[in-house]
């Protein structure tokens, strides 16, 4: 018999563990629940470094000949005050997932979004579906009624709702806003009046949305196009790497 040779049953070991994945190992590391459809010509990108910070980036991408392309500066913004959990949107929710965006819990939504309309207190001219919305213009937060998650005008319903927000504030946080797509279905706490607004001067968390400076959101909605069916994706960095997008640097 063959002596034993340790150091060269040592080096085997090493060798396999070191070895490069396989294609299917691979595939496994970078599959997401996320797919951007290929209508979609704008993205608006927001990451995070974590589920739990308030903190976080937006960056503007643009599809040219199938490959997305960065679009201007970064733009710093804020999140919900208690930082991420998945939405309801265009994605599908892991089935391990272990934080999940509800009514009143101070996250915004993780995920892959549609954006309904632009709004404003005034008039804006852009390339996106824009309203101007009144004091009387109502969000309904209130799980329990018929309107909930709506923008509706409350002189042409009927009330059945103890809690909404006015979508023209008596700050300037809503001068200027995009309506994000989440929880389109009105899923009874769910998770309502998600918005992308202008941040508050302290620079403090939202109840839920996303925000930035006055400029920037400006420029943000000038650069809009309805016909680009532009998109939200928003997650924090772990999540972010999955989603196999290639974006340019």
């Amino acid at each position: 018999m063959k002596p034993f040779n340790l150091t060269a049953l040592t080096l085997l070991i090493l060798t396999a563990c070191n070895s490069a994945p396989t294609k299917q190992e691979i595939t496994t590391v970078k599959k997401s629940n996320i797919e951007i459809p290929n209508d979609t010509k704008q993205l608006l990108v927001v990451t995070t470094d974590n589920w739990s910070t308030k903190d976080g980036v937006l960056q503007r991408y643009e599809k040219i000949d199938k490959e997305w392309k960065k679009v201007g500066e970064s733009i710093s913004i804020v999140l919900g005050r208690n930082g991420l959990g998945w939405g309801r949107g265009l994605h599908t929710t892991p089935k391990d997932a272990k934080i999940i965006k509800k009514e009143g819990d101070g996250k915004a939504p993780a995920g892959l979004f549609s954006l309904k309309n632009a709004f404003g207190y005034s008039d804006l001219k852009i390339n996106f579906p824009y309203s101007v919305y009144k004091r009387t213009d109502h969000c309904v937060d209130d799980s329990n009624s018929i309107w909930y998650n709506k923008i509706i005008d409350s002189t042409k319903v009927e009330k059945d709702y103890k809690s909404f927000e006015h979508m023209k504030l008596k700050n300037s946080l809503y001068k200027y806003g995009i309506v994000v797509n989440h929880n389109p279905e009105a899923i009874a706490n769910g998770g309502s009046c998600i918005f992308i607004h202008i941040k508050s001067p302290t620079g403090s968390g939202t109840a839920g949305c996303t925000a930035m400076n006055e400029k920037k959101i400006v420029k943000v909605l000038k650069w809009l196009k309805g016909e680009d069916k532009p998109l939200l994706l928003q997650l924090p960095k772990e999540e972010m790497v999955k989603v196999d997008l290639k974006l340019s640097q």
